[in-house]
């Protein structure tokens, strides 16, 4: 298992706040929202990742400038600042260095930051908003680090499964507490696990069964043949509005997905009534959406 699958210590709950720069993030909000950071206009950061449904778009692969379909399932964009690295692959370091990505990505938004850069500093507001706290202005540096600092506080927090780690022992149903049981028994805590409960290590898609992935992972970035087939283990949080699932987009229910990770993954047995328990446990997950994702900029 590339990276190492070990259990790191507890499930941990979310901070309620994260530290940020305000004028940083606002202006990192208005980028998120702007269609112009894509070459035809058409594609903003929030066509990919609604963030009144889940930090997603819904769609087993997501659809660019012209139509043009992606290769993989677009992760949530919530709690992205846990991640030990962004993207399926790992190919970007932390929150700045992925969001030049999708810009720069031919089949999503086929621009370039240079090009950017030069399109926003025809635009009035941009130039006085950047200058009020870049003193280099708009670069393709300055706009990666604003949509950073917003993506950042892009936490959701106070689950259910949060507030029974805090000592509310109410704050789940017996069936969520059955659930969260199996998720540790079954195996299913050994690589997702720590503050977003997943998010923190790379693991082989299809353990014990080939899973028939037409992706190769962290191979595209490494190009080492242990790589082939492996991804970055995502996190859980939210998991119920983010369907479909897996970095294919192959099944579209919970249950789907929880059989075949205990069948795939882990090499167990699950019965349907351990299934729908550990669902209730999942759907426990879903935070509070924070105040910055409430409304357009």
């Amino acid at each position: 298992m590339t990276g190492g699958c070990m259990l790191a210590g507890v499930l941990k709950p979310l901070p309620l706040t994260v530290e940020q720069h305000p004028g940083k993030a606002s202006l990192g909000k208005k980028l998120f929202f702007d269609t112009q950071l894509s070459r035809d206009r058409t594609v903003s950061c929030a066509s990919c990742h609604d963030l009144q449904h889940g930090g997603d778009d819904g769609r087993r692969v997501s659809k660019g400038i012209g139509g043009a379909e992606g290769e993989v399932n677009a992760p949530t964009v919530y709690n992205t600042v846990f991640n030990f690295r962004q993207f399926w692959d790992g190919r970007a370091r932390d929150l700045k260095d992925q969001a030049s990505a999708p810009i720069e990505n031919p089949v999503e938004m086929g621009f370039t930051m240079k090009e950017l850069a030069l399109r926003l500093r025809k635009d009035p507001a941009y130039v006085r908003l950047f200058s009020a706290i870049y003193p280099e202005g708009i670069t393709p540096d300055t706009i990666a680090d604003a949509i950073a600092e917003y993506e950042k506080g892009l936490i959701t927090p106070n689950a259910s499964f949060d507030r029974y780690l805090r000592g509310d022992t109410n704050a789940l149903s017996e069936q969520a507490k059955k659930g969260y049981r199996l998720f540790q028994s079954k195996g299913c805590v050994i690589c997702h696990n720590g503050i977003n409960i997943g998010g923190n290590l790379y693991n082989k898609f299809g353990i014990y069964q080939d899973a028939n992935s037409t992706q190769l992972g962290r191979y595209h970035v490494t190009k080492r043949p242990e790589d082939k087939y492996v991804f970055k283990v995502p996190s859980l949080r939210n998991v119920a509005l983010t369907a479909p699932y897996m970095h294919d987009g192959r099944f579209q229910t919970l249950e789907e997905a929880v059989r075949f990770m205990t069948e795939y993954q882990l090499g167990r047995f699950i019965s349907r009534e351990e299934i729908s328990a550990i669902v209730a446990f999942l759907k426990s997950l879903t935070g509070e959406i924070p105040p910055s994702a409430k409304s357009r900029p």
